[in-house]
């Protein structure tokens, strides 16, 4: 902000950049509170700050999800990828949205990368078990189908 401003009333640049809201921060919030819509415009707003934030990406994807705009969930995930190809979380979300749309072939590719670089850390095991019965229901249409996962 110039001298100008700050003599006409204007704060200080380093005054406005600590008063800027946490949008990551308050789409999570919104999340928990089941405000989808209020989520994802605080997460456009994150993203005009930080493009390339792969959390963001990823979150928003999820809640795009919850609301069934599909496409856009699969952009986020696609755009996160493409910062991030071994990120494992987007290959996962991704080969269920692409499975929503019958594409197969794509999501057997996506959980293959998910697999190929699971998650580490506790509660990741329901998601590679999941993974594996989804790939391995793909590979054999014939078998019982996995139970959905959330």
């Amino acid at each position: 902000m110039s001298w100008l401003n700050r003599l006409f009333g204007g704060k200080p640049e380093t005054e406005v950049n600590t008063q800027r809201l946490d949008y990551l921060n308050e789409a999570l919030v919104l999340e928990r509170q089941g405000d989808y819509d209020a989520a994802i415009t605080s997460y456009r707003l994150a993203l005009r700050d930080h493009p390339n934030d792969l959390k963001i990406l990823q979150n928003m994807a999820i809640a795009l999800s919850r609301l069934g705009r599909l496409d856009e969930a699969v952009r986020a995930y696609r755009r996160a990828l493409e910062l991030d190809p071994m990120l494992s979380g987007a290959h996962y979300g991704l080969a269920f949205l692409l499975l929503k749309r019958g594409e197969t072939v794509g999501a057997e590719s996506h959980l293959q990368a998910f697999l190929a670089h699971p998650p580490s850390g506790d509660g990741s095991d329901r998601f590679v078990t999941h993974a594996q019965a989804t790939l391995e229901s793909i590979r054999n249409p014939d078998a019982a189908p996995p139970t959905a996962e959330a």
